[in-house]
């Protein structure tokens, strides 16, 4: 992730090394200095089942150079090395990233660093109806749910627009009715790749545990569906690799914006400080109204020194609205506003250190609250800012209670992947583990280079957040070639993670 940085393509190659004693070759693209061999894994015809991950999405869009850096296709390439076949991908149409449904724009572009992370400029060409022919060895499908692998019509095209079917697969789905399973099944694999489960807890947690917007998959749900994929892709004696998931708020997605986000230039406007207006005007007639309520812990003065923090919206709290009103109005508040003031902060709080604000939330502090962007408007003008005048909804914060439930789920999806791995002697990848060693204060370190989970300096994900980044993709390859080696004998060396650069420039070729 650092501007002008050129891509480049890893193609390992085989060199000899004499020794000067006895004059034995040693393959230094091997992890032994042996021969190379593929051990008891077939790789001629290598599928590859997954989600964004598994797609190479990274800065927030899907886009040709990250999808050539997708850990499938650096896999496909070591695979190659000892018998391994063509890997198809389908390829987006641009290096701009993003989606057009019918000409208008669904996705917009990827984003590069410049001071923040900004979108590149350009309009996305990749459009899903022009659909792509032939059979895909990488099945990565941005978005899909551990469920979504097996549900007939989720690349139907004239789905997309109803939500009912994923605008990524329309584009290389073999038929408006088939499954992602059903198209990887019908190229006859040897080895498969099966990461699945992230979206059934991301898009709960990116959401902010509003399961209005998205719902986390019941555990039950999650263990049919991958006992169903598993038992079908491993008929037959098939041989692969399964990856379990880090539990999603470790990501630096929930861990950019402080709880405190508010600084004293942020509540600063034309060069005055709106500190002392803001405590007299607002948060003291709420505090000293909650106080009477016996709830007043829950808003209190803004300091006119340090951070703030932000005003947010805690479902958990008991509904204080008409009291509210009514406690305002004794103080000699109007009854309109009195009313106002009540329905926006009746479960109205600030911040703490324990809540997780989504990284979605930073384009939006400070804006007027809208149905659109925001699920919500004010009923007021002068209480318009979300996080200053007016609370974050729930869509982008996660409160301990929901950041507890996705840890359960997690576990019970972990459990269900180890089990089938084991089950049916598959390799596995044990990416909770790793991602509790990124979040470690030295990270890990791989070919020299530190790895860590902090955004935009940590080099293991691209600026969305969630996804990796070109080295951190690289990373994760080197990951599952070792589980593959230590399950099937074989010794795969990997690659050098050096080779790939941690972000992404503004211009790619």
């Amino acid at each position: 992730m650092i501007k002008n940085f050129k891509w480049l393509l890893l193609v390992s190659l085989t060199f000899m090394a004499c020794n000067s004693d006895d004059d034995v070759a040693a393959v230094v693209d091997s992890s032994d200095g042996l021969p190379l061999t593929s051990g008891s894994a077939n790789f001629s015809n290598y599928v590859a089942l997954g989600d964004s991950f598994a797609a190479g999405f990274s800065d927030n869009a899907l886009f040709i150079k990250g999808q050539e850096g997708a850990y499938p296709n650096i896999l496909a390439q070591q695979f190659a090395l000892v018998g391994g076949g063509d890997f198809k991908t389908p390829f987006a149409k641009d290096n701009i990233g993003g989606l057009l449904l019918g000409g208008n724009v669904i996705f917009g572009p990827r984003l590069y660093f410049n001071v923040k992370p900004i979108p590149v400029d350009g309009v996305p060409t990749t459009e899903v109806t022009a659909h792509l022919s032939g059979n895909f060895n990488n099945l990565g499908v941005p978005g899909a749910k551990s469920f979504h692998l097996l549900a007939p019509g989720y690349g139907n095209p004239a789905g997309v627009a109803l939500g009912t079917a994923n605008p990524y697969f329309a584009r290389f789905a073999s038929s408006t009715t088939t499954t992602v399973l059903a198209d990887a099944l019908s190229q006859n694999p040897t080895f498969f790749s099966l990461w699945i489960g992230g979206n059934d807890e991301l898009g709960y947690a990116t959401a902010g545990g509003d399961p209005a917007v998205n719902a986390l998959t019941p555990p039950a749900t999650f263990e049919a569906a991958y006992k169903a994929l598993v038992a079908q892709l491993v008929n037959g004696g098939r041989k692969g690799v399964v990856a379990n998931l880090p539990v999603i708020i470790t990501l630096p997605h929930f861990h950019v914006i402080a709880y405190n986000q508010l600084t004293q230039n942020d509540l600063t406007l034309n060069g005055v400080n709106l500190v002392s207006t803001l405590n007299t005007q607002l948060y003291g007639p709420l505090h000293n109204a909650l106080a009477y309520l016996g709830q007043g812990d829950r808003i209190k003065l803004l300091s006119t020194t340090g951070n703030n923090p932000l005003l947010m919206i805690d479902e958990n709290l008991p509904d204080l609205s008409a009291s509210l009103k009514a406690v305002l109005m004794g103080g000699g508040l109007d009854a309109t506003t009195a009313t106002v003031m009540g329905q926006i902060f009746g479960r109205a709080r600030q911040a703490l250190p324990t809540d997780l604000i989504c990284l979605g939330a930073s384009s939006r502090i400070g804006k007027a609250p809208s149905v659109a962007a925001d699920g919500i408007a004010s009923p007021s003008p002068s209480l318009s800012q979300l996080g200053v005048t007016f609370p974050l909804p729930d869509r982008y914060v996660l409160l301990p209670s929901e950041v507890a439930e996705i840890e359960t789920a997690t576990t019970a999806y972990n459990l269900v992947i180890k089990a089938a791995a084991e089950a049916n002697g598959l390799a596995i990848v044990d990416a909770k583990a790793i991602m509790d060693d990124l979040n470690k204060p030295n990270g890990i370190v791989a070919n020299n280079y530190t790895l860590k989970a902090t955004f935009v300096t940590g080099g293991m994900f691209s600026l969305d957040g969630v996804h990796p980044s070109p080295r951190g993709y690289a990373f994760i390859a080197n990951k599952f070639i070792e589980a593959i080696n230590a399950k099937y004998g074989s010794n795969l060396r990997g690659v050098n993670i050096g080779n790939y650069p941690i972000l992404y420039p503004k211009t790619l070729p």
